[in-house]
């Protein structure tokens, strides 16, 4: 189980992006995750008459690595550490480091 899931709302802790906030859209197989506005670059791409695309400069999001990035706890939307723990069920969830709250369900 990852410490960062697709979906999850982080806070950037390192980096040109440093205190940026954004949702996971993608975590890749090699520790890296995709969050939606951060690390955006400008791809110069060509144009494809067949398929109707048009050439120009596209604006995206590229990865940064899992380590830059923490949980934004949602109450006080500050960064957060995470544990794991498993539930009376067998369920293994992650829960905040500082209050001890449960973040899966």
């Amino acid at each position: 189980m990852k410490r960062i899931k697709t979906g999850d709302e982080v806070v950037v802790i390192a980096g040109k992006d440093k205190g940026r906030e954004g949702r996971v859209l993608r975590v890749l197989a090699d520790d890296r995750v995709v969050v939606e506005n951060v690390n955006v670059v400008k791809r110069h791409t060509r144009g494809n008459p067949a398929s109707g695309q048009a050439g120009g400069i596209v604006e995206q999001e590229r990865s940064i690595h899992i380590s830059n990035v923490m949980i934004r706890n949602p109450q006080s939307g500050k960064p957060e550490r995470i544990g794991y723990k498993l539930l009376a069920d067998g369920r293994k969830v992650r829960f905040l480091k500082s209050n001890g709250e449960v973040f899966d369900v």
